[in-house]
């Protein structure tokens, strides 16, 4: 591997890395029922009782994200679950920056690591010049 193509891997990881650490502490805070993670759920519409299972779901598709032969499945499944965090941050007039955009960002950094540290996806969605 030149060094052009190490250097795009290790930015590829240190991206799907800080986006994995960001989702499992999201997804361990609400299976764990953390009091914060209940709150803010119930703050958006959803009920107590939803909060283990979004963690649960949140959980197993950031996992498989994690795994390289699964990462690609992994990564569409994130991504439907951040579009569910956009469309209810977007339902309850949340503030576009800090909240409605957040999920959108942590998509970025999971399909930009990704597409830098995975040949495959770089065939399939190929930069033109």
């Amino acid at each position: 591997m030149d060094n052009k193509k190490t250097v795009l891997v290790w930015a590829g990881r240190i991206m799907s890395g800080l986006a994995t650490l960001f989702l499992l502490l999201d997804a361990v805070m609400k299976v764990m029922k953390a009091r914060v993670a209940v709150e803010g759920t119930v703050q958006v519409g959803y009920p107590e009782s939803t909060v283990v299972g979004i963690g649960l779901s949140l959980l197993v598709s950031t996992l498989l994200h994690a795994i390289p032969r699964t990462s690609v499945l992994g990564a569409i499944l994130v991504t439907g679950y951040l579009g569910g965090a956009v469309a209810t941050n977007v339902r309850v007039s949340a503030p576009l920056f800090s909240y409605i955009l957040t999920p959108v960002y942590v998509g970025v950094l999971v399909w930009g690591g990704l597409y830098l540290r995975d040949e495959r996806v770089r065939a399939v969605v190929p930069v033109r010049r």
